[in-house]
């Protein structure tokens, strides 16, 4: 049934969709970037350096417009088209994750304009979640260890809160060093693609694809040293897409495994959300309060160089998405958890040999 269902898409013109989808997508970053990179620079809307940030002199911060754009316009495309279909239930779970992307990413550009506090948007948030939740975009059992399948009946609107809003934060958490969020993202949309592609969603793979696209287009001005950084806006609407997906185009019978495989692939940003808020709570301080406890900060401070840090919480994110493709029994997956495992020891083992010089210094 997997191998069919994974098949199916390179024996038809969904190949063809999702080539160009993904080519169109990068194309549009790399040229829009530049366009929207002058504009900030113009009208001096910049992140500036800070007690708590890496960055040394004011990067410009609205690259997520350009995400978005290149995205959706990518999606839309294929929509038109036809690489989605004749007109059917898919146009309901495709216009969800539009107009819900689209909703988070405009809270997170007006957090990047006025600077909203920290629980007016997350009451924004919660409200999109609400009105999704409402129109079906909803996570409606768990399967966990030794049981059946849990309907999760009143619980169902909590959980699918919890869970986007938890999603969309540690994206927007790890969002600190230079391409840190965009190639973990891309690691995740990746990793996404070919699960959809299991499960025989070939209307998420398409949009797993194309934000792959933006998202690699992106790194190519947002990679060390960073010409652009993709703000609250682009964390927003990557945060979001990826937390659907999981919800729209993975597994959907209700296994042990289904359960576990958005927690795989999004594991990094989310352990990492979890053990920052757990830490601020023991300190006394508020989990909103912004400050160095990150896993990125961490490395930095064990003495890491900026770019060496990135490249092992890559290595890191991908070796959790590896897990998850070996749940699901992609092809190739021993293979691929064989290498990442490898990289990730290479990586520690690199690490772990490092000086410490900011400790020395």
């Amino acid at each position: 049934m997997f191998i069919n269902a994974y098949a199916y898409p390179f024996q038809s013109t969904l190949f063809v969709s999702y080539l160009v989808s993904t080519l169109l997508a990068f194309v549009m970053m790399m040229v829009l970037t530049p366009f929207i990179k002058q504009t900030a620079l113009r009208y001096n809307h910049v992140d500036r350096p800070s007690h708590r940030k890496v960055h040394q002199k004011p990067v410009p911060r609205l690259g997520g417009i350009a995400i978005c754009i290149a995205t959706i316009t990518a999606l839309l495309i294929a929509w038109f088209t036809g690489s989605f279909g004749p007109a059917s239930a898919i146009d309901l779970s495709l216009k969800a994750l539009l107009i819900g992307s689209f909703c988070f990413f405009c809270i997170g550009l007006a957090d990047d304009f006025f600077d909203l506090s920290p629980i007016l948007r997350l009451v924004a948030q919660c409200v999109i979640v609400v009105i999704l939740w409402s129109g079906g975009m909803r996570i409606e059992c768990l399967s966990l260890p030794l049981f059946n399948s849990l309907p999760l009946a009143w619980l169902s609107l909590p959980v699918t809160l919890l869970w986007i809003v938890g999603v969309v934060n540690a994206i927007n958490w790890i969002d600190g060093l230079d391409g840190l969020a965009a190639g973990v993202g891309s690691i995740a949309a990746a990793i996404s693609f070919v699960l959809c592609l299991q499960s025989g969603q070939f209307t998420s793979a398409l949009v797993c694809i194309a934000l792959l696209g933006s998202l690699l287009g992106f790194l190519m001005f947002n990679f060390n040293p960073a010409q652009i950084f993709m703000g609250d806006g682009g964390s927003h609407f990557v945060g979001f897409l990826l937390a659907a997906l999981c919800i729209t185009g993975f597994d959907r019978e209700p296994t042990t495994v289904s359960a576990l495989l958005p927690l795989l692939v999004l594991s990094m940003p989310l352990v990492d959300m979890t053990a920052v808020i757990l830490s601020r709570l023991y300190s006394g301080c508020s989990p909103f309060s912004a400050d160095k406890r990150h896993l990125h900060h961490r490395l930095l401070k064990f003495g890491l160089t900026h770019r060496s840090a990135v490249l092992f919480i890559y290595v890191l994110s991908f070796w959790c998405g590896s897990l998850a493709l070996l749940s699901a029994g992609a092809p190739g997956c021993l293979l691929i958890v064989g290498s990442s495992t490898a990289a990730l020891l290479f990586s520690a083992c690199k690490a772990a040999l490092t000086k410490p010089s900011a400790l020395a210094s």
